[in-house]
């Protein structure tokens, strides 16, 4: 994306800019809200560790954060999201090119093929007419600015407080497939959407702030279209295909097979359908923009999880070593289920049965094992009990996986 961004703007003569002022300022909001997701994520552990007293905290802080954050989970956890913002800043400076270099004319035929799906009636109209123009249109404009939120926020679980690095990456490379696709969808059917191309539609509407947003962004369209090299800012107006509808839809679906916790998953799915509402309530978006957000978010989402590694359908007891959170001084790894409590230096090891413990099972096998009278029969209960003396003098080796398997 950032060759594509800058290869176009050599070939139409045209200025890249930083949107938001992302690696300014913004960068700076970003370095303190990874901060404080690294203090959220530290700090309660070493609490719990040392019994929730201040003798000791710091000891234990320092110990945590050693065996949270190694080298290689902090440089991935920094190029997740570098590498979601170089992205971002790209699909900034490519969406804003579209008008200078294609006409955005497509408005007329989408709210066509839209008021024939509808059988003749517009469905922000619609909308409107069922939901009215009072409290409704205030909570479906504070879900949809929420997004803005959102997205940093989701980054920010993805990259430094999934335990399973695995899965972090597999949400951020789906977002950056959604911007990718989402900017290519805005060159195959360039349009402006309903409340830019046919204002007097959404009239009856309150002021919100999406209204105010609206407003923003015609005057920076405005200014941009005017003289893109005398000024900072960037258009960012095109309406096929919705974003905001595809990245929520891949947050849900990745939510969803990798089980979050029930509230989660009710708040994306919930999330999802505010967004759907909103678009085409405040005329953001087409029905039609909607769909086709729905299918880029699909795509995004099986793309990233053939691109991260991760398997479709995979149950949590498939998880191997490539789920890895972090190790201790380079001698073992912890592997995170996704349905258990997490596995750190302040919990004791997974098991396999509630209440037993690797040793107990393994003995137990090497019990049963010296039941038989046969050779093979005594070569496995040696063998078990082996393992058995190399787990209880060395609890972290490198094979602790295997056995536990």
């Amino acid at each position: 994306m950032a060759v594509a961004a800058v290869v176009i703007a050599i070939a139409a003569d045209l200025p890249l800019r930083d949107p938001d002022g992302i690696f300014g300022e913004r960068m700076r909001l970003m370095a303190g809200t990874v901060a404080i997701f690294i203090a959220l994520d530290i700090v309660p552990r070493a609490l719990a560790r040392s019994g929730w007293s201040a003798v000791g905290a710091w000891h234990s802080i320092r110990a945590v954060a050693r065996e949270r954050y190694t080298k290689r989970r902090t440089a991935l956890a920094v190029t997740g999201v570098l590498s979601f913002y170089l992205t971002y800043v790209a699909y900034r400076n490519i969406k804003s090119f579209l008008p200078f270099i294609t006409e955005q004319d497509v408005d007329a035929s989408l709210l066509d093929l839209e008021r024939w799906l509808f059988f003749g009636s517009d469905p922000g109209v619609l909308l409107r007419d069922v939901l009215g123009t009072g409290v409704v249109a205030h909570v479906l404009s504070a879900s949809y600015l929420f997004y803005l939120a959102f997205v940093p926020i989701s980054v920010g679980f993805a990259a430094i407080w999934s335990r399973r690095y695995g899965a972090g990456f597999w949400y951020l490379m789906a977002l950056g497939i959604n911007w990718t696709l989402g900017v290519a969808s805005y060159y195959v059917l360039p349009s402006l959407g309903p409340v830019f191309a046919f204002p007097d539609l959404f009239q009856p509407l309150p002021n919100t702030g999406v209204s105010a947003l609206q407003e923003v962004l015609v005057e920076h369209r405005v200014v941009a279209l005017q003289n893109p090299f005398a000024t900072g800012q960037v258009q960012s107006i095109a309406a096929f295909a919705s974003l905001h509808v595809s990245v929520v839809f891949s947050a849900a679906l990745i939510a969803q097979h990798l089980r979050l916790h029930r509230a989660a998953r009710i708040f994306l799915w919930s999330f999802l359908a505010l967004t759907l509402l909103s678009t085409v309530y405040f005329g953001w978006h087409y029905v039609v923009d909607d769909i086709a957000g729905l299918a880029i978010g699909a795509v995004a989402v099986y793309a990233a999880a053939l691109a991260t590694g991760q398997r479709l359908g995979r149950r949590p007891s498939d998880e191997g070593p490539s789920d890895v959170v972090a190790h201790h001084e380079g001698k073992e790894d912890r592997v995170d289920p996704i349905e258990h409590a997490p596995v750190g230096a302040e919990r004791t090891p997974a098991v396999l049965l509630p209440g037993v413990t690797l040793e107990e099972r393994l003995e137990e096998v090497a019990g049963r094992g010296r039941d038989g009278d046969g050779k093979a029969e005594r070569h496995r209960s040696e063998a078990v009990d082996g393992r058995v003396d190399d787990r209880q003098e060395d609890p972290q080796r490198g094979g602790a996986h295997h056995d536990a398997r």
